[in-house]
């Protein structure tokens, strides 16, 4: 059996799962989004944080579960850079929808969803994704997503929405101000990874009202538009 390596990949991880003669042996990486980092940007990441922990396997099937792939520019952009990296592989590579439908479903009907850093929805037919609703990205949509949520989080922070103890529990957790955020969403690369990075404090503060409003809301925006 030859060496296979699989992926499955969000914008903020990546999880890789390396099979050989049976066992695994299970790797994380950044998570790699297509719709903001450019090819030579991917090939960097994974020759520092993927190569180094595979050593001296000669991989010869990889098959790429990932975001941003219903867009088939990207998907030239993903199987260009493991060609790289793995130039006598065979590779594939599909949406991470796709994936999580065959994990979720095997060959059956149903339908899979995606809550990560963004949000992806769609009817499997037991072969393909048969229909869609795209999560648009965080600045149009992810409804219920990490970033989407994260967004909540800041702006009730920023609106001083929130009470005296939560203002308290976000300040002493996050040591940041408004000039820092804005800084980090209107200038910075990948402003999605670090909205999510604020919806930790929702599950942290469970219990609150204010808290459990952000939760709900953002499931009854996800349920309502993309179910």
């Amino acid at each position: 059996m030859g060496i296979k390596l699989i992926a499955d990949s969000g914008a903020t991880k990546c999880e890789w799962c390396l099979l050989c003669n049976g066992k695994k042996k299970i790797i994380f990486t950044q998570g790699i989004s297509p719709y903001f980092l450019k090819q030579e940007q991917i090939v960097l990441l994974l020759q520092n944080e993927l190569l180094p922990k595979l050593k001296d396997a000669v991989v010869e099937q990889v098959f790429y579960y990932g975001t941003g792939l219903s867009n088939l520019n990207n998907v030239k952009i993903i199987k260009a850079s493991l060609k790289m990296l793995f130039p006598k592989a065979k590779i594939e590579a599909n949406t991470d929808l796709l994936g999580a439908a065959r994990a979720l479903c095997g060959h059956k009907k149903g339908i899979a969803c995606i809550l990560g850093t963004g949000c992806n929805s769609g009817y499997f037919n037991g072969k393909k994704i048969a229909k869609n609703s795209p999560g648009l990205g965080y600045v149009l949509g992810d409804e219920g997503s990490g970033a989407y949520l994260g967004k909540k989080v800041v702006q009730y922070y920023l609106y001083n929405t929130y009470d005296e103890e939560l203002m308290a529990r976000f300040t002493k957790h996050f040591n940041t101000n408004a000039t820092e955020i804005l800084e980090n969403v209107y200038k910075k690369p990948l402003a999605n990874r670090y909205l999510a990075s604020f919806a930790i404090f929702l599950a942290e503060n469970r219990g609150h009202y204010m808290i459990e409003n952000i939760i709900e809301d953002g499931l009854n925006d996800f349920f309502f538009n993309h179910l």
